[in-house]
């Protein structure tokens, strides 16, 4: 029997010097870092149990909690001001900074916003791998019409009802997920009004360019049975990574045996057979890395 890998809290600080939360799960032989970006309202815990299964690996991992949410919120989101791409920008590339290693090389797993994420990294040159699950460009139309009717429900009548009474989108009266501020909110709000998220957003100019930068290796896996991000979404959203080693999975998860995935299990211990696929991903990755 594996002996239960430690974890630690520690704290993070944002290239703003924000005062962020990250965990660390210690791998007893490390040959690589993992860092997880995970997506939005979604609290770091989430992936816990991915995170303890990559570092019994070998991956010495980091989850983190971006600003506003889980353990680095305030005591109110009320006032709270932030834009929507700081988790990017300041949270995330700072995690980057922290977790990389002289001597061994780092990898990133994304969920949703993480897929976003990754090309406005001002560091993803550092990263030598990422496969994100669930990444899609937002907009209902690439979505089944009785999602299509809730999203927008959301959207045009419930969000502006909330959000005007709390001052933040209290998501977690609706058991969606964190709470969010109200910047977050706003902002994903109109990028959804676009087939291709914020790349048609004539005021975030310039954005394309910085995703064609890119050049890290990539998977992007999506489920026949993801209501929010669908393959069709995540293609409109992923094709900005124009000069990326990329491949796209789509999975029939009910074919393939794993069940009913959604845009959220990916991470529950019912898609460890996935977990494995994007380690075993990794490992080669950095087996051929080594040898070039």
């Amino acid at each position: 029997m594996n002996a239960p890998i430690r974890s630690e809290t520690q704290p993070l600080l944002a290239l703003d010097d924000y005062q962020l939360t990250a965990t660390r799960y210690h791998a007893e032989r490390p040959n690589a870092q993992l860092l997880i970006a995970g997506a939005t309202g979604v609290p770091q815990g989430f992936y816990r149990r991915f995170a303890e299964h990559a570092a019994a690996r070998g991956f010495d991992t980091m989850t983190l909690d971006y600003r506003g949410v889980g353990q680095s919120k305030p005591a109110s989101l009320r006032g709270f001001d932030m834009d929507y791409l700081d988790w990017a920008h300041l949270d995330l590339a700072a995690a980057v900074d922290q977790h990389r290693h002289a001597e061994r090389p780092l990898f990133m797993i994304g969920h949703s916003f993480g897929g976003h994420a990754f090309g406005l990294l001002p560091n993803h040159a550092e990263v030598s791998g990422f496969y994100t699950f669930g990444t899609g460009a937002g907009w209902h139309g690439w979505m089944p019409k009785a999602e299509q009717v809730r999203v927008l429900a959301m959207w045009r009548v419930i969000g502006p009802l909330i959000t005007r009474y709390k001052g933040y989108l209290a998501w977690s009266k609706l058991g969606m997920g964190e709470d969010l501020p109200l910047g977050v909110y706003r902002q994903w709000k109109r990028w959804c009004r676009f087939p291709r998220y914020f790349f048609d957003d004539p005021q975030m100019a310039g954005l394309a360019e910085r995703f064609a930068k890119v050049k890290t290796p990539m998977v992007a896996l999506n489920t026949l049975d993801d209501l929010w991000a669908p393959p069709a979404s995540r293609d409109a959203f992923m094709a900005a990574y124009v000069n990326a080693p990329y491949q796209a999975r789509t999975l029939d998860s009910q074919a393939e045996g794993l069940g009913n995935i959604g845009h959220m299990g990916y991470f529950r211990p019912a898609a460890q057979r996935l977990w494995d696929e994007t380690l075993d991903w990794f490992e080669q990755l950095r087996v051929e890395q080594q040898a070039a």
